[in-house]
């Protein structure tokens, strides 16, 4: 059975209790786990958030990006610019604020679950989509995933 991940936006948008009843074949991106802490409401959702990083560390099922993960994040992150630039007649239009932040958490995401061969089921399917272009990672709507 393939692995699959979760990114933020399906935690997120679907309200998922990520800590029980875990498949056997779901893997957790500790980049998502960096998210989730950024963006604890409270002291006990951080504490909640930092267990279950131990957790998955614990039981090999959490997913690091390591250093060729990184090289690999950058270089999207370059090819995406260079085809905004492209698009645009020679001229790199400036993102909206947050969104250069957001494209490179996804584009870790995407080059460490591509290493362990697992599916990111996502709700952010236009940024994850431009993303496989240039990294190959297996992509699945949250909607098709949850039917």
């Amino acid at each position: 059975m393939p692995y699959f991940t979760y990114d933020t936006s399906v935690i997120i948008s679907k309200s998922l209790v990520i800590y029980t009843d875990k498949a056997s074949n779901f893997v957790m991106s500790s980049v998502v786990l960096l998210e989730l802490m950024a963006s604890a409401s409270d002291d006990s959702s951080r504490k909640l958030i930092e267990r279950l990083f131990r957790d998955y560390a614990h039981d090999n099922s959490l997913i690091v990006p390591n250093e060729d993960d990184w090289l690999l994040a950058s270089k999207v992150l370059y090819w995406l610019a260079q085809n905004r630039r492209r698009v645009s007649g020679g001229r790199l239009p400036r993102l909206a604020p947050g969104v250069s932040q957001r494209l490179a958490l996804d584009a870790l995401i995407a080059t460490r679950a591509r290493r362990w061969k697992a599916e990111v089921v996502t709700d952010n399917w236009n940024d994850f989509a431009a993303i496989r272009r240039f990294c190959n990672v297996k992509i699945v709507k949250a909607s098709e995933f949850f039917k």
